[in-house]
């Protein structure tokens, strides 16, 4: 298998930054070792395949999205990226794996909407690739299929509080799917605001003539998300299910979360640049 040593560069690993040198073998990391180390034996630059002189820079591992939308129809539109741009950009940006997320709408079967975005992928990625499953349509059919996802590489589904009549659960539907995963140890993905409430707000300002792009942000208002989030946490807190909260953007959210892992629930959060600017 080729084999290839970076050498003299700065390692920055998920505890620090420090001198190290980097063995590769077979497109994967075998060592980091302190510069000059002999555990490898006294010549380990004359027997790899090729070195690389990493000398005044930072060695990096390879960057993980793991919250991606190539290609994905939404709003009688679809987002400008494919697989193959897509990933390209993200091979340029050190970004090494990306998880996109397949697509089961209403109407839908899981296993058809992975087979679509497996075809969508397959031949077109610069980076390897895996799935999150989105389920739009929590029925007794999903639900069965869930327990195949584990065998298709997929180990986590995403559900969504908002959007009614294209991808909305309610909490019935949710406490469902949770216990399934709970059952099967995929991980809960949630888009936690409260959809219907926002699409009351939603009237309203459409009724006062309130149509700027400002007021996108006023109909999704902060109470929203945290109620969502904490309803999400306490569905996940009776099921035992893990829950991942995607895309959080309150700092109200973000506390619920907090307190949830500081009582030793299974709970995470992501958030996304913008949100953070």
């Amino acid at each position: 298998m080729p084999t290839t040593l970076i050498q003299g560069g700065t390692v920055i690993s998920a505890t620090g930054k420090g001198a190290a040198d980097v063995l590769i073998e077979d497109g994967k990391i075998a060592a980091v070792l302190a510069p000059g180390a002999k555990t490898l034996g006294e010549n380990l630059a004359e027997n790899v395949d090729s070195t690389i002189d990493a000398t005044g820079k930072y060695v990096i591992p390879g960057g993980i999205d793991a919250h991606t939308h190539m290609q994905m129809p939404f709003g009688g539109t679809e987002a400008s990226d494919t697989f193959e741009t897509g990933t390209r950009a993200a091979a340029w940006g050190g970004t090494t794996s990306i998880v996109d997320f397949a697509v089961q709408k209403y109407g839908e079967q899981v296993v058809d909407s992975l087979a679509d975005w497996h075809d969508k992928a397959a031949g077109q990625c610069a980076v390897d690739y895996g799935f999150h499953q989105i389920i739009g349509d929590v029925n007794a059919d999903s639900l069965a299929a869930m327990d195949g996802l584990m065998d298709e590489g997929v180990s986590s589904f995403k559900l969504f509080m908002a959007y009614p009549g294209v991808f909305y659960s309610d909490d019935a539907q949710i406490y469902k799917a949770m216990r399934k995963a709970a059952d099967t140890g995929l991980l809960s993905m949630m888009h936690a605001e409260n959809g219907p409430a926002i699409d009351a707000m939603v009237e309203e300002l459409l009724a006062q003539g309130k149509t700027d792009p400002y007021y996108h942000g006023v109909a999704r208002a902060w109470q929203m998300e945290e109620e969502a989030t904490h309803r999400a946490i306490m569905l996940a807190n009776l099921t035992n299910a893990p829950l991942y909260v995607v895309h959080v953007s309150a700092k109200q959210a973000v506390e619920q979360l907090a307190a949830a892992r500081d009582v030793g629930q299974n709970v995470f959060g992501e958030t996304c640049p913008q949100y953070l600017y």
